[in-house]
């Protein structure tokens, strides 16, 4: 989709980066915790796909609260106050009288206090791993100690670019190449270290127990069961606190709500809010489907060096989309250090695969990829099913620089000049019968 234009809206001296994307019937303003910016946050697949699905069923308001991202920055310590006094100016410059207000972690406390203090203009609240206060204390002993403080602090303050606490805010995603550097640049997009700890320690002094039963919106408090950064009990307390309002624990650890599942968590605040749940719809197809992976990539990224491994892994990451396109394919997402892509036809797949291959080649590396065409579930972008799996099967079976497709592929590929030389029959795990397997030639 079309990227969503930046604006500002003014609230006292300071200027607030906003977005809008979709238009309604309802209203939603998303409020993001800790670290924003509106712009590069669609740079990521997963959080762009998260936020288009959020404006399917409403006219979603994004913003970046002052000291972050796309809004004013050196604004000294932002209060909570503030915060919420940001809150209103967006509501304000898009023309909203009424919206629900959907926040994820920090971004419910903010929310929750807007909704106690202006309850005329909000028409329900979602609150997502989100907390009542932050600190440690004997009646609340899910918060931080001052000690675990002041190392957090220190941790991000001396390595700040980099993924900061990822393993634990997205442990399905954290050793994910790609994943682990978009959010490294995130943080740095959205904040300088100085201005991430002085929002650290105002989060820290977050406390808003004593304003939830004054909370009169519909509430929905969403957690997941294994979330390691705020704990699924600190959901349930917000929930015990706030009147009338459901508490759903949700399967899986991640935090940070756009990676795991989050068709199931968008499924439940689409519910909530309007009544209905949308279900991914299902496509069945016959797709060509091709797996790539960088052979020995620990041992390359040890010779090279983080920068320059990222470097590379950029070029190829722009190869692949572009080479893909061109032969009316797509990527569909990043494997680890590889790639999993679709295409109508299995001569434009080979094709591409000679393609990046030479690519990875120009770098010192060696690329292998698995081929092949089969029936196929499509759920919004992703793709599932067996041949899915094969494909990934084969190209674990292929050497060091070569090209592995089914027999399906090569007859397939019959006409197109294409030349093959036989493996073997193979029996691969998971996968039933056993598989004629052939090699590219090149």
């Amino acid at each position: 989709m079309q990227r969503p234009e930046t604006r500002y809206a003014r609230c006292g001296e300071i200027s607030i980066g906003y977005q809008v994307v979709g238009d309604g019937p309802i209203d939603l303003l998303y409020a993001q915790g800790w670290l924003s910016n509106i712009e590069y946050a669609w740079e990521s697949p997963e959080y762009s796909r998260f936020l288009t699905k959020l404006s399917r069923f409403a006219r979603l308001i994004c913003f970046d609260k002052r000291g972050t991202g796309m809004s004013d920055r050196n604004v000294g310590f932002p209060t909570l106050d503030q915060r919420v006094e940001d809150i209103r100016a967006v509501l304000d410059a898009v023309g909203s009288r009424q919206a629900a207000l959907f926040g994820v972690s920090e971004g419910g406390s903010m929310a929750s206090y807007f909704a106690a203090t202006h309850p005329e203009r909000v028409s329900a609240l979602v609150l997502c791993g989100s907390f009542a206060r932050r600190a440690r204390a004997p009646d609340y002993p899910w918060g931080r100690t001052p000690e675990e403080l002041e190392a957090f602090v220190s941790s991000f303050i001396h390595s700040w670019g980099k993924p900061v606490d990822l393993d634990e805010g997205a442990p399905s995603v954290a050793q994910n190449p790609s994943v682990r550097d978009w959010f490294g640049a995130y943080l740095r997009f959205s904040a300088s270290p100085h201005a991430a700890e002085l929002i650290t320690r105002l989060n820290n002094e977050i406390d808003i127990r004593a304003i939830l039963p004054a909370i009169r919106a519909p509430t929905l408090v969403l957690h997941r069961e294994g979330d390691l950064w705020h704990p699924a009990d600190e959901g349930r307390y917000l929930a015990e606190h706030i009147p009338g309002a459901e508490f759903r624990l949700l399967p899986g650890n991640d935090h940070i709500p756009w990676y795991g599942d989050q068709d199931r968590l968008i499924a439940e605040v689409e519910e909530f809010l309007t009544g209905r749940r949308s279900t991914a719809r299902v496509d069945r197809a016959l797709v060509t489907v091709m797996m790539t992976d960088i052979v020995n990539s620990t041992a390359a990224l040890s010779a090279m060096g983080d920068d320059r491994w990222r470097m590379v892994l950029e070029h190829l990451d722009a190869s692949a989309a572009r080479h893909a396109a061109a032969l009316g394919g797509q990527v569909v997402k990043h494997t680890g250090d590889g790639h999993m892509l679709a295409f109508v036809g299995p001569t434009a797949a080979i094709e591409c695969a000679r393609t990046l291959a030479r690519d990875a080649r120009a770098h010192g590396l060696e690329m292998r990829a698995g081929i092949h065409t089969g029936e196929c579930e499509r759920r919004g972008e992703d793709l599932s099913g067996l041949a899915v799996h094969l494909a990934a099967r084969i190209a674990a079976e292929a050497t060091p620089g070569t090209t592995y497709v089914s027999r399906t592929v090569k007859d397939l590929a019959v006409g197109s000049g294409q030349s093959f030389t036989f493996v073997g029959q193979k029996r691969m795990k998971g996968i039933p019968d056993s598989w004629e397997i052939y090699a590219l030639a090149d």
